[in-house]
């Protein structure tokens, strides 16, 4: 199956190659993240924005500039006993100007060590999906050919069940059975698994973080797998993130992908398979702008896919992105200029990118 963008800065990426610049305003609460929230009693509810600006100039052709409203996101959350809770989220899709079901969770958490979710919400699969736009790194996410490649419904999600649990805060375990129609066209059940492990410092929660700013000193690998009759899609991934000294931070993430007839970003091609380097350094000095309080950060990525088992000639994507970035409270506001170069072989001409992103959250 192709990877239908449509999720998070796909959308946008899906019409011009642009990756998102973003201004986020999110106010949810789940086990997930550590998202802000407004609390009315037990149940929390919140709504998030996403709007950009990009310019692209292509090789041939006529560059562009373009603003663009992404998503609007709306949250509802809360428990229904000590052990059940509920989750309900939906987005705005700018490309086909509706409004869809994001997540729609029954939780049962039983204990750190058995958790099960009914729904429509992330399968497991790599780190780069269980971040999502809002809690990646870089700029320009999934527009490498490489990250978050599995089949999904709608902005990286399918509907089924799972299981996960983390054993000794070291181990994250998770296991599913997932919708095949409504993701891969085929009615075939669709299964799917990841295991991470935490050496150092853990991770909580089911979903994950490209970055913790140096909250968390981290050294992750984890692997996943989905698979339906004889089709498969699988990563490995791989985050290194240290506080230093003098509290710079620096930060490695790495991922392998392997997309064999399912999943993939070109539906004409039935494999793919590649992989990405990413760097960043946090400077430690608290710089002041205008009355507000940030630190610079310079990030730089590498990625290359190839593209293969198709009636058309084969060909690779090469990517290379660096960001410039004024973070001032870590997820919930900076401000991160980009240039992005994708060079391919053959098929597809080359283009470059270049913008500023704003990300707000409360």
């Amino acid at each position: 199956m192709s990877r239908r963008y449509i999720r998070g800065s796909r959308a946008l990426l899906a019409r011009t190659g642009a990756p998102v610049l973003l201004l986020a305003l999110e106010l949810s609460g789940f086990a997930a993240v550590s998202h802000a929230q407004i609390n009315l009693g037990p149940v929390t509810v919140g709504a998030g924005l996403q709007a950009s600006y990009v310019n692209t100039e292509p090789t041939s052709g006529t560059a562009t500039n373009e603003f663009d409203l992404n998503h609007i996101r709306l949250y509802v959350n809360g428990p229904v006993t000590d052990t059940i809770k509920f989750m309900f989220n939906t987005d705005y899709d700018s490309i086909t100007n509706k409004i869809g079901v994001l997540d729609a969770v029954a939780q049962f958490e039983f204990s750190p060590q058995v958790n099960v979710w009914v729904g429509r919400f992330l399968p497991p699969s790599d780190r780069a999906n269980l971040y999502g736009p809002f809690y990646s790194h870089e700029w320009a996410v999934y527009s490498d050919g490489i990250q978050d490649g599995y089949p999904f419904v709608f902005q990286g999600r399918d509907n089924g069940v799972m299981y996960w649990g983390t054993f000794a805060k070291k181990v994250k375990v998770s296991a599913g059975i997932f919708d095949g129609k409504s993701s891969t066209g085929n009615s075939k059940v669709l299964g799917a698994a990841r295991v991470q492990i935490d050496f150092w410092d853990p991770e909580d929660g089911y979903y994950l973080n490209g970055t913790y700013y140096g909250d968390k000193n981290l050294l992750a690998i984890g692997g996943a797998t989905q698979f339906q009759e004889g089709r498969t899609a699988t990563t490995a991934d791989f985050l290194l993130e240290k506080k230093l000294p003098n509290a710079g931070v620096v930060s490695v993430e790495s991922e392998y992908s392997n997309y064999n007839k399912l999943g993939g970003y070109e539906a004409a091609y039935g494999k793919s398979q590649g992989a990405y380097g990413l760097g960043s350094y946090l400077f430690p000095k608290v710089v002041n702008i205008g009355k507000v309080n940030g630190k610079f950060e310079i990030l730089g990525k590498f990625a290359k896919a190839d593209f293969t088992d198709a009636t058309t000639p084969s060909f690779n994507q090469k990517t290379t992105e660096v960001n410039f970035n004024y973070v001032i409270k870590q997820f919930k506001a900076r401000v991160m200029t980009f240039y992005k170069d994708t060079r391919y072989n053959r098929v597809n001409p080359n283009f470059w990118q270049a913008g500023v992103g704003l990300q707000i959250q409360m």
